[in-house]
């Protein structure tokens, strides 16, 4: 069996936002640089670049990942989500992005979309989350701005408002 180098390519094939992807990466390329670089969608960031920061946080299969140590092969046939895909419409926010705004759960908002996207992924799951599951979500990043607080007030109140939306649906 031949080797495989780091220049060698490959071909990818994933749905990205709710749309198909198929593209052409280096064998040992981040899924960060693909959709950053290559696919033009910079709402997710890199910072640390070690998987400590959580900046660049996606969802593939509906789960929090970190995309700076994600390999693009390794999203062949998945579903991928980037902060890009939270908002409704284009001039509609998600009720989670609607908090933070109330709440000033965020500041530089450089951390931001990875702490949405995690967020986002606990909230779908578990709408009645509470204050410390929460800030166990958020374990896995850093923000040096808020202080936290602010962003576990927007998530209990976008929690709220997601629950509240469930039982409207229901009735």
């Amino acid at each position: 069996m031949p080797r495989l180098t780091a220049d060698q390519k490959h071909r990818v094939h994933f749905t990205l936002n709710g749309r198909p992807v198929s593209a052409v990466a280096e064998n040992r390329m981040l899924l960060t640089d693909l959709i950053r670089h290559e696919l033009g969608l910079t709402g997710t960031h890199v910072g640390c670049e070690h998987g400590v920061c959580g900046a660049c946080t996606v969802q593939i299969d509906g789960q929090p990942a970190r995309a700076c140590l994600t390999l693009t092969a390794q999203v062949e046939g998945a579903d991928v989500r980037t902060v890009e895909a939270l908002a409704p419409a284009p001039d509609r926010l998600s009720a989670l992005q609607a908090a933070f705004r109330r709440h000033h759960g965020l500041q530089c908002g450089f951390c931001t979309a990875g702490i949405l996207m995690s967020l986002d992924a606990l909230l779908r799951d578990r709408p009645e989350a509470g204050s410390d599951e929460i800030r166990e979500q958020l374990s896995g990043h850093l923000c040096r701005c808020t202080g936290y607080a602010s962003i576990v007030e927007a998530a209990l109140s976008a929690a709220e408002e997601i629950r509240k939306e469930e039982v409207s649906e229901n009735v």
